[in-house]
């Protein structure tokens, strides 16, 4: 097995932890409200709801400042390293132009994030995070 074949294979990894990725910043969302209307623990949680605040906060930060996501350059890197072609625009350009045709200037998806990061802001409104007291236990008298 070559370079290329391994170049491929870590652009493959960097594609999928970028998905998933993506897929906590969304799906993160949807079960914080569906959640929260549920009354389930998890949706309050601080440390889910504060990664997941950071996470899209530096998603809006990228795309506010015009700065290339790593990993798209990151992917982009070593397809090229494995002799493939590169895509050039940014990884929800790529994805929304294959899934849905359309091919939008990064500034909607600028407001997109900046809609959806409000949107995550809310949430901290309407359903609370809270932080988890542990209990200890308490020893027996010996």
């Amino acid at each position: 097995m070559g370079a290329n074949f391994w170049a491929s294979l870590a652009a493959d990894a960097v594609l999928a932890v970028h998905f998933a990725f993506v897929a906590f910043v969304a799906l993160g969302f949807l079960a914080i409200w569906v959640g929260g209307m549920r009354k389930r623990p998890f949706a309050r949680n601080l440390r889910f709801r504060a990664l997941h605040l950071a996470a899209m906060g530096i998603v809006l930060l990228e795309s506010v400042f015009g700065i290339g996501c790593p990993l798209t350059s990151w992917e982009k890197q070593l397809r090229q390293a494995a002799g493939q072609s590169a895509y050039e625009e940014s990884f929800m350009q790529r994805w929304i132009h294959e899934i849905l045709f359309f091919d939008l200037p990064p500034a909607v998806f600028t407001a997109f994030y900046a809609l959806f990061f409000i949107g995550i802001l809310l949430s901290w409104i309407l359903i609370r995070p809270e932080r988890r007291v542990r209990h200890r236990r308490r020893s027996e008298p010996q």
